[in-house]
């Protein structure tokens, strides 16, 4: 079966579902055969539901749309990643004690998205627990980019960026706690949104959540994709007591409408602290022109808010080992030696650390809301960096300089803390051939406009149909 619909656009592959010009069925086949073909390389898919219930799903889906019910994702195959549920599969967190944690529900985000007409396929490869931008574990072993199978595709949404950049899902879940949606986008050159703080509700989950930098959003390969799928993720929950009100707009028309004239752009190239490979400074700094020929101003961004890496990492440690106490010590030597290594500096946290991080993150709050009273956007590289190995490690320095600590995340992590939503698009390609990530950052909850700035920009900069779908 030719895989050729699954190089289509999400929102392209709707509308030829919704017209029978495609059957969810073929389609389906499709999909399946592209997995088939390609995960022994990409090692993406970690998981699949039974053939005869997804062919019942697909037919069903058929019916509807010839009955004239199709529902704005009708009969579209979806990938789920691995840290978030779906009923009757096993949402191992790539984590060899869980392994046969069977999910009894579904997460609102993928039951909100099956309501939409989407059918669950099975799970994309991720991290132990998301804990880092190296998609490999000790379950499923190590997923692999397809623009280079010796690099990573990121974490920890990697095997969801691994299938949506080689085409063999239209459509997938990821999430995003200090990167891991925009990381792998940029290093597969997928678009990828860090929606606002509670905009698409988190939960159901056992443990209420004290943190609050983790976010879901859409990773896709184009700009609409991503609205059409926030259109139907987006509004409140009383699952989730931090999820927003409706935004009382379709991301989808917004992305489709003009945007804003005249907007004040601030560019920084480093953030103050970044220490960014030559060949992406400069593929970003001439990507940013593109806005000035738009017509927006784009001028410098002073200083930049405090480092907060290490902080962001002991916070995360700690509310993560208070997840993992019931396995430990006992189970230990069945987690991934760096994972556990980076759990216990979890109890490293104490009352002057907590009052360390939670004035830093004051400071990063300050910073923010003066930058933005300056400016509307804020554009950064996404990712400071080439992708890495496929199974590490990241680099200590980069053209000569050296690495701070979670380097790959330098332009990300703050926008986790701050709540504010940001997007990479991709601005190019290295001189190795890789793709290159540019950050567009905009004040909370404004979302749309994120999303229309970087649809001014593809539509200037199209990245789409290029996509590795061989290697």
């Amino acid at each position: 079966m030719s895989a050729d619909f699954l190089t289509m656009t999400l929102v392209a592959l709707c509308d030829a579902l919704a017209a029978k010009r495609l059957s969810p069925v073929d389609l389906m086949h499709a999909t399946l055969a592209r997995i088939e073909a390609t995960n022994a390389d990409l090692n993406a898919v970690v998981a699949l539901r039974d053939r005869d219930a997804l062919f019942a799903d697909a037919r069903a889906a058929e019916e509807r749309i010839s009955g004239g019910k199709a529902r704005p994702l009708e009969g579209i195959p979806l990938g789920v990643k691995d840290l978030e549920d779906t009923e009757g599969l096993v949402t191992s967190q790539g984590s060899l004690p869980l392994r046969d944690n069977i999910a009894t529900r579904d997460s609102i985000q993928v039951g909100r998205l099956k309501a939409a007409g989407a059918i669950v396929v099975g799970k994309t490869n991720a991290p132990e627990f998301g804990h880092t931008a190296i998609t490999k574990n000790l379950l499923f072993g190590t997923t692999r980019s397809p623009w280079n199978l010796d690099r990573t595709p990121g974490g920890s949404s990697g095997g969801s960026s691994a299938a949506i950049a080689a085409c063999v899902l239209p459509l997938a879940t990821a999430s995003d706690g200090g990167g891991s949606i925009r990381i792998p986008a940029s290093f597969t050159g997928t678009f990828g949104l860090k929606t606002s703080f509670g905009r698409v509700p988190r939960g159901r989950a056992a443990h209420w959540e004290f943190g609050d930098t983790s976010v879901y959003g859409p990773l896709t390969k184009t700009v609409e994709d991503a609205a059409l799928v926030l259109d139907q993720t987006a509004g409140v929950s009383p699952y989730d007591p931090n999820s927003l009100p409706d935004p009382g707009l379709s991301y989808l028309e917004a992305v489709r409408g003009n945007c804003p004239p005249g907007l004040r752009i601030g560019f920084s190239p480093d953030l103050g602290y970044a220490v960014v490979q030559s060949d992406i400074a400069a593929a970003v700094e001439d990507a940013v022109k593109v806005f000035a020929k738009l017509g927006h101003r784009v001028t410098g961004v002073p200083g930049g808010p405090p480092q907060l890496g290490r902080e962001w990492g002991i916070l995360g440690a700690f509310e993560l080992a208070t997840h993992l106490h019931p396995y430990l010590p006992e189970r230990e030597a069945e987690f991934g030696r760096t994972f556990i290594a980076g759990v216990k500096t979890g109890w490293k946290m104490t009352p002057e650390a907590w009052g360390r991080s939670a004035a830093l993150r004051a400071q990063l709050n300050d910073w923010c809301a003066q930058t933005f009273d300056q400016f509307d956007l804020i554009v950064t590289p996404t990712v400071p960096y080439d992708p890495p190995p496929a199974k590490g490690p990241f680099p200590s320095e980069t053209d000569g300089r050296p690495q701070a600590f979670a380097g790959v995340a330098s332009f990300t992590i703050p926008f986790n803390l701050s709540g504010h939503p940001a997007a990479s698009v991709r601005a190019g390609l290295s001189k190795a051939g890789l793709p290159i990530g540019m950050q567009i950052v905009g004040p909370r909850h404004r979302d749309d406009l994120v999303l229309q700035v970087a649809r001014a920009f593809e539509r200037e900069r199209p990245w789409h149909p290029h996509w590795p779908t061989s290697w």
